[in-house]
């Protein structure tokens, strides 16, 4: 498993360069990969073949998640 992140900077790629690729803006990519937004499925698919890595080795949740459900909770 791999974040957006992690996989876009092991295919080279700078956020702004992904971002052009994948045509959608820089700041719709740091969402993405801060876990605050998520793409769609044209979106994914695109990700999938600049970055080489397939949706199933993808990780679209933030970091934080857990802390996050478990703060919920609390």
């Amino acid at each position: 498993m791999i974040t957006l992140k992690a996989a876009r900077v092991n295919a080279g790629l700078t956020q702004s360069e992904a971002a052009q690729k994948l045509g959608v803006s820089d700041r719709t990519l740091m969402l993405w990969e801060m876990g605050k937004t998520f793409p769609n499925v044209p979106a994914i698919e695109k990700i999938q073949s600049l970055y080489g890595v397939p949706y199933s080795d993808l990780i679209f949740l933030p970091k934080d998640f857990n802390k996050t459900e478990n703060d919920e909770r609390g």
